[in-house]
């Protein structure tokens, strides 16, 4: 197939094909892990940079991980350590990056819309979006997919409930692009307060009871909740919300009995889901972090390592 989306900044213009194209190039890469010596010299003498503005732990140490599996040349560029806190814009950062050879950048931003500015500015590089503001997180819902698709198969006719805070999620609306595009219904369940004002528009459907969100269900996935969101009267108590819709044993009994649950982490355990669940055998909460490190090689090998078919 011929590859035409030049950066990823976002799911919303991809086709299925695209998808199924990541996901049979991540299984390569997954391969790659089990070996001994995991590194490959494919991407040898290619720049990446890593400009995170927020704090990440999986995003960022996952594609470190790849690019340096990948023998890429790698600079991780701290917000706080560098011009930027003395006032640098966006701006200038991107033509510095750019001037010193960057061929890729990957960047985590608190404002929406970043990753794709980024993009307009440079000419060269490749921007991979590793999170802007509650507006999308690909890479996130690449690795979601993979995860899915590597258990349990095709993704056409699935269920998928999602419970949280979809409001305030950039893995929420990333995630329903990329099942709905793979032929999956997507559900979500949670406060009322925390959906937005119009679900359908995202291609879903809105259950507030987490019971029959849940039944039948394929795929669970539990959003975190954002403690900070307590201070603005989203939900009663953090205690109150595990009680109504905290993913446990008893409610897992009304998903299918081989339902996958998935969390994109951090955890935030006896609020959003129960310590047994999330260690349990149906949590695929590991595996999505080892999942984001071979989808993220994927990538990097697709749009740097010069097999754009």
């Amino acid at each position: 197939m011929e590859w035409k989306h030049r950066h990823v900044l976002d799911l919303d213009t991809w086709e299925r094909p695209d998808l199924q194209h990541i996901l049979e190039q991540a299984r390569s890469m997954d391969e790659l892990l089990d070996r001994p010596i995991k590194k490959v010299p494919a991407l040898r003498g290619k720049l990446v940079v890593n400009l995170f503005f927020e704090a990440s732990t999986r995003t960022r140490v996952s594609f470190e991980l790849a690019e340096k599996f990948l023998s890429a040349d790698v600079v991780n560029w701290s917000a706080s350590g560098s011009s930027t806190g003395k006032g640098e814009t966006l701006r200038d950062t991107a033509w510095t990056l750019e001037a010193m050879g960057a061929d890729a950048v990957v960047i985590r931003h608190g404002a929406v819309g970043a990753a794709d500015y980024l993009a307009r500015k440079l000419k060269k590089s490749v921007v991979f979006n590793g999170g802007d503001g509650a507006h999308s997180h690909p890479t996130q819902a690449l690795l979601d997919l993979y995860t899915a698709w590597k258990k349990i198969g095709p993704l056409e006719g699935k269920k998928v409930a999602m419970i949280g805070d979809v409001l305030h999620s950039r893995v929420a609306r990333s995630d329903i692009i990329a099942f709905s595009k793979m032929g999956s219904s997507v559900v979500l369940s949670g406060p009322a307060t925390l959906m937005p004002r119009s679900v359908e528009a995202l291609g879903a459907t809105y259950d507030e009871n987490p019971r029959s969100a849940v039944r039948d269900a394929d795929i669970i996935y539990l959003l975190r909740i954002q403690k900070e969101r307590q201070d603005e009267g989203m939900f009663p108590s953090l205690d109150e919300y595990h009680q109504l819709f905290g993913f446990d044993a008893a409610l897992l009994k009304h998903a299918r009995p081989d339902a996958l649950v998935m969390h994109p982490g951090p955890i935030n355990r006896g609020v959003e889901i129960a310590s047994d669940v999330a260690d349990g055998s149906q949590s695929m909460i590991l595996g999505q972090v080892r999942s984001g490190v071979a989808i993220r090689m994927a990538l990097l090998f697709v749009y740097l390592g010069g097999v754009r078919q």
